[in-house]
């Protein structure tokens, strides 16, 4: 038995991955070329970040990329890779963009944002040591990163991001996420629930809060006798964060696996942006109706 649409499906899934790169080339735009002038050259920070990108995209390490790199020449040429860096200049340049990847999320406008949190396993220690071996001791080891986000509700994409390494309440980081944001509409949890929250979306976004009240929590005022308003039909965008985070863990992996703190922040923040690239391809082939017709797969059956 042979599947005559094998080929096609090869060439679809290289030709998406030439959309990848070309997308992440274009965003790549925003960091230096180089961060110094005395830089041997041999590979530009553009073409490293689209190696970092694709090895979130692809859940490889560092030496999986690379090998996926050397199998790949016709790939390499397409952001002028030359050459194959060896693992560790990619492991140096995630410790060298660690403070300016976060800027490559800069989407900053949309209608209505939900905000949510959630928790990436962590890999530098195996599940027996962080659990089991040292259940009985008085230190334990972290188990999980929390990351906060904003989103587009809409569009599903994602607008702002908070990362943390120890647990913290999820209202902490409610303002940091929506205080440069331009928007009409904020959903969000119980979890924040406050009247801090509340008026700060009302008078400093000059949008309409929709966040549940708790069973014991007091209604909000503002000026006189007029409470906050919950909308229930509003509050229902709220779920699309949830999707939003399934689709990271589900797509580019729920555990992070570098070992200091700066590198798994470049890590994550790399899920974040490879979602985003990913997630604009497909709005893009949405609005423009060429999305590709479903795979028909003929069967030809030999006597």
């Amino acid at each position: 038995m042979r599947i005559n649409g094998e080929v096609s499906l090869i060439a679809k899934e290289y030709e998406d991955y030439l959309n990848f790169v070309s997308e992440a080339l274009e965003l790549a735009k925003k960091i230096p070329r180089y961060f110094s002038k005395y830089s041997n050259k041999i590979y530009c920070n553009h073409q490293k970040f689209v190696i970092v990108i694709l090895m979130q995209k692809l859940k490889l390490t560092t030496r999986g990329v690379i090998s996926f790199l050397r199998s790949n020449p016709s790939l390499c040429l397409e952001f002028g890779l030359l050459r194959i860096p060896v693992h560790t200049t990619i492991i140096r340049f995630f410790l060298k963009i660690k403070n300016i990847i976060g800027l490559l999320l800069n989407i900053r406008q949309a209608i209505t944002v939900a905000v949510d949190a959630t928790g990436f396993e962590l890999e530098a220690k195996s599940f027996y040591y962080r659990t089991k071996w040292n259940s009985e001791r008085k230190w334990k080891t972290k188990q999980y990163m929390k990351l906060s986000v904003a989103i587009d509700t809409d569009k599903q994409l994602i607008l702002d991001y908070k990362i943390r390494k120890k647990f913290r309440h999820d209202t902490l980081d409610f303002k940091n996420l929506l205080k440069d944001l331009d928007v009409k509409h904020v959903v969000a949890d119980k979890g924040y629930d406050s009247k801090s929250n509340r008026l700060f979306v009302v008078r400093k976004l000059k949008a309409t809060p929709n966040i549940p009240y708790r069973k014991f929590s007091s209604k909000n005022h503002l000026q006189g006798k007029k409470i906050i308003p919950f909308d229930e039909s509003t509050y229902h965008q709220r779920s699309k964060v949830e999707t939003v985070f399934s689709v990271i863990k589900r797509k580019y992996g729920s555990i992070l696996r570098n070992k200091s703190y700066a590198t798994q922040q470049v890590e994550l923040i790399s899920k974040l942006i490879v979602y985003n690239l990913d997630r604009k391809l497909n709005y893009l082939l949405l609005i423009l109706r060429v999305a590709p017709e479903p795979l028909k797969i003929n069967f030809i059956y030999f006597n």
